[in-house]
């Protein structure tokens, strides 16, 4: 097995073997409390440091997870030493189910340390890895939520949106992870993903804090994707607060349509 690292010093390890006929989600909740971990490819342009953050190069983003580590203090976050993949998830399980998921980007699990057990799934495949966050996030039994989206989406080689369209369509899911699929969505969106998100927004037997996240993720779209399906809900949903809140997007657009609308609303009152 070779030389035991820092985590199998400060857990027991697990050895799982592979198990085509068991789900990669059963290997996960049957493993003993304590944290799992698996690794897969990341997307291109993914990169991290393997401890403290996450950098998308194609969307010029980041994500920090200790914004005060001292080694980069002084440094423009551009500028910080970036390693492409793998994604390393750790997921930590109690009782059958996954109450918190964490993500990191290269780097390997010889600094991490253990809460309990350890069982290593290894490298499995972006599909499956996919699969089986997804499904976690929509398992109300399971605490991690939102959490195991995230790194679903930096995953190589998978077209996610139609999987969290799915998801923040599933009334039975978890409203925290339905709220985050529909963020996710948004950064996604092409034109079928905006249509599914339109839909969210328009659906009165939605849950409303569903539908007020869609409408914040039509704000974040091109103009000529967002501006008009958010006038459209502006003016014709039956719930004030959904058509308070697409009228709040629209007032930060500095679009003339919005103007316009706003105009009309203002006429009428008169």
């Amino acid at each position: 097995m070779g030389k035991p690292c820092l985590a199998f010093l400060t857990g027991t390890l697990i050895a799982v073997p592979p198990a085509a006929a068991q789900s990669l989600v059963s290997r996960i909740t049957a493993s003993p409390d304590g944290d799992v971990r698996l690794t897969f490819a990341a997307r291109e342009g993914i990169c991290g440091d393997g401890h403290t953050y996450i950098r998308d190069r194609n969307r010029d983003s980041f994500t920090s997870f200790e914004s005060d580590d001292h080694r980069y203090r002084g440094r423009r976050w551009r500028d910080w030493p970036c390693e492409d993949g793998p994604v390393r998830v750790r997921l930590r399980v109690r009782e059958g189910a996954v109450r918190s998921a964490k993500t990191y980007v290269g780097g390997d699990w010889s600094d991490a340390v253990a809460v309990g057990h350890v069982t290593d799934l290894g490298t499995v495949s972006t599909a499956r890895a996919v699969e089986a966050l997804l499904d976690l996030a929509r398992d109300p039994k399971q605490g991690g939520g939102d959490d195991t989206i995230f790194p679903a989406t930096i995953a190589d080689s998978v077209t996610i949106w139609p999987s969290l369209l799915r998801l923040a369509k599933d009334g039975g899911a978890p409203r925290r992870s339905r709220k985050s699929a529909v963020f996710w969505l948004s950064q996604f969106a092409g034109d079928a993903a905006t249509q599914g998100l339109a839909e969210l927004a328009e659906d009165d037997n939605e849950d409303r804090e569903v539908r007020e996240q869609a409408v914040f993720a039509l704000s974040q779209l091109s103009e000529d994707r967002g501006i008009p399906i958010l006038i459209r809900v502006a003016k014709t949903n039956r719930d004030p607060e959904v058509r308070r809140k697409a009228i709040f997007w629209l007032g930060q657009s500095d679009d003339p349509r919005a103007l316009a609308l706003f105009e009309e609303i203002l006429t009428k009152q008169r």
